[in-house]
Order: structure tokens, then sequence, then C-alpha cells
């Protein structure tokens, strides 16, 4: 099997996976600034290839927005597929080292918290949904 056409089939997989769970892809420079410039609450999950995305970052990203309490808008950038994007939403990230998979919370255009790779890797899905949920707890109103 060509490795560019299996990487094409992962990196598809991995998009679908988090378009199908209800967060918006962000592509370009100019849809994160439009995205990231919203009132209200942001999470925005930096999506990877890697294991522990879509073994858990994708999964707990799905599951946690199933809850009381959830941000306003839910959108993701693809680091390494879609460069630009992510480092226009990267520069919102104040404080915190580019990380993939993450996710960041941001209220009114600023970071209030992220959950970088080292509060994902080697732990579970349903882990990081906790960690998330209480994020929301904290920053968000209810639905």
């Amino acid at each position: 099997m060509d490795f560019n056409l299996f990487m094409n089939d992962v990196v598809d997989a991995a998009r679908k996976d988090i378009v199908e769970a209800g967060y918006e892809e962000l592509k370009a420079p100019e849809d994160v600034d439009a995205a990231l410039s919203r009132e209200g609450t942001t999470l925005v999950m930096v999506n990877s290839t890697c294991g522990c995305a879509g073994g858990i970052a994708r999964p707990a990203a799905a599951n946690s927005i199933h809850f009381d309490k959830r941000p306003d808008h839910l959108v993701t950038v693809f680091a390494g597929q879609d460069r630009e994007a992510t480092e226009r939403a990267r520069e919102y990230f104040e404080g915190y080292a580019p990380s993939s998979p993450s996710f960041a919370l941001l209220k009114d255009g600023k970071i209030v918290k992220m959950i970088e790779r080292h509060d994902i890797e080697g732990h579970s899905a349903v882990d990081v949904t906790g960690k998330l949920q209480h994020l929301f707890d904290e920053y968000c109103e209810e639905v």
C-alpha cells in the first residue's frame, strides 16, 4: 500500500470523526480569526494523527459535549495538516507551548485554560472527558 494514500485515509478519518461530533473545522487563518473573535466560550480541539488523538482526544471531544454545561462554540484545527490555521490558533493560546492533540478553552477570544498533550497522553478518554467537563463547569453556561 502506498504510504501517502494510507496517511490521506488516516487524516480523512480523523477530520470526519471530529466534524461528525459537531466541531467546526477551521482550515485557514481567516477562519480562525473569525471563529475565535466570537463572544462567549469556544473550545478549540487541536487535532492530530497520533494515537492519543484517535484513541483518547477525539472520543473525549465527542463525549464531553453531552453535558449540562458546554462551550458556546466548538471548533477544530488540524496540526500538521492545516499548518497556517493551526499556527494562527496557537497565537491565541498565550502562555502555552504548541501541543497536539490539545484543547483550548477561550472566553471572548481570550485563553482561559488549556488541556495539553501531557494531560491527554497516558490517560483514558473518560479521564480527559472529565477534565473537559470540569472546565465547562467552571467557565461555561448551561445549555
